[in-house]
């Protein structure tokens, strides 16, 4: 492994694998460990709390900065108080959006169906609560005892192998253009390599499709789908009856779509 990727290993080991975004980093904790490696404050992961602000600072050799404060008290460990989701399930609609949100896979359920939250495996990000339509989504206190920092180092294992099988599912599904890409701005990249130089967490895989696709910008995207969309309403006339001057248009539209999309590659 390089120097590079051992050192963000390191420092991914001890971030709390909740990938909750609340560091600024809305892809989850492995991109905040790269920052810090790079130089970024230390100090900016909520859910770590304090702790996880002075074990990084003697990891990287740095002063301890204050962690930034959280909207829960501080518990004895230095870390704020746990939080578990759960949902007000004579309410849910069954939307299915929060299933898509969670980082984890701690929402079962399926569409028009009554979901539930597996509290053993959430982590109180609060990313499934603003997507949700209905606001049936509460924040509890989590009852159990603090866990030990073993404990805690089994559970920021488990969790980074559940959010890196929810990331491969993601690329799959944009692959493939099937279901929501709930974090389309992903540095899938980054999560492929890393997750190719350290061992015990599962490699992701990226479809050619996804390697080969440089991103394009929102104005592209949006013509691109406009264009889309005319073409399927002119091939569906054109299998109804024929017409030269639409299947022209036709021809015209297909060149033009291959040509925005060329433009990306």
């Amino acid at each position: 492994m390089s120097s590079k990727f051992s050192l963000i290993q390191q420092i991914d080991a001890e971030l709390p694998q909740t990938q909750c975004g609340l560091c600024g980093h809305r892809d989850g904790c492995l991109p905040y460990a790269k920052a810090i490696s790079e130089g970024e404050p230390a100090n900016k992961c909520i859910p770590g709390g304090q702790a996880v602000a002075d074990r990084l600072a003697s990891l990287l050799n740095r002063p301890s900065l204050i962690a930034e404060e959280s909207v829960w008290p501080v518990q004895s460990n230095l870390r704020p108080q746990r939080m578990k989701a759960v949902i007000r399930e004579d309410e849910c609609i069954g939307c299915t959006k929060c299933i898509s949100a969670c980082p984890v896979d701690a929402i079962i359920g399926s569409g028009k169906l009554m979901h539930s939250i597996l509290t053993d495996l959430c982590t109180g990000c609060e990313l499934c609560i603003p997507p949700c339509p209905v606001d049936c989504i509460d924040l509890i206190v989590d009852p159990s005892q603090l866990p030990s920092e073993a404990a805690l180092y089994e559970e920021q294992n488990d969790l980074r192998t559940r959010y890196y099988s929810h990331i491969q599912r993601d690329i799959t599904r944009k692959a493939l253009r099937r279901g929501p890409i709930v974090k389309a701005d992903i540095d899938i990249t980054l999560f492929a390599e890393f997750s190719k130089q350290v061992q015990h967490i599962p490699t992701i895989q990226l479809p050619a499709k996804v390697v080969d696709e440089a991103p394009m910008d929102a104005q592209t995207t949006i013509q691109l789908a406009r264009i889309r969309t005319q073409i399927k309403k002119l091939e569906k006339q054109l299998s109804v009856r024929r017409d030269a001057k639409k299947q022209q248009q036709l021809d015209e539209l297909r060149l033009q779509m291959d040509q925005l999309q060329g433009m990306g590659t």
